[in-house]
């Protein structure tokens, strides 16, 4: 199976089987040329996840958003996340910035074509709750993207 097939396949998955978080992933057309990627977490209660940035990086790694190089597309144009908690992480010892409950990244791209079109990337998380954290994780993810309709 190619790269790609797998990349596929996974992305008809949409979550892993199992785990303290669910990913929902959907793109919609914007204004002009803009394409708007939103992918949701719903994570159980007392779990959360850290905000795209951090104030220091010696404690735990931040949520990263990727998409793939790809026809059709720019790549990343505009990165944004719900506004997160601050607060004292006592797994680390040091403050950090984190998102509960269901926060929704959104990553903004421009199409290049009027064409329908596959948009494929990443996000890669880290969850922790008041006693413990997860290793890393990154869900791949792959989307249809619509031709422009006139």
């Amino acid at each position: 199976m190619s790269y790609a097939a797998l990349l596929s396949f996974l992305a008809l998955l949409q979550t892993p089987p199992a785990g303290p978080v669910r990913w929902h992933f959907e793109a919609a057309a914007g204004p002009k040329d803009r394409v708007e990627v939103r992918l949701q977490a719903t994570l159980e209660a007392g779990w959360h996840m850290y905000a795209l940035e951090l104030p220091r990086n010696d404690g735990p790694l931040p949520t990263v958003v990727r998409l793939h190089p790809g026809e059709g597309h720019k790549g990343t144009v505009e990165l944004h996340e719900p506004k997160p908690v601050e607060e004292m992480d006592p797994n680390f010892g040091m403050v950090v910035r984190h998102h509960s409950g269901q926060p929704v990244f959104r990553v903004v791209t421009r199409r290049t074509t009027d064409q329908a079109f596959q948009l494929s990337g990443e996000v890669e998380y880290m969850l922790c709750n008041d006693r413990t954290c997860l290793p890393p994780v990154a869900v791949p993810f792959t989307l249809e993207v619509p031709a422009v309709t006139k």
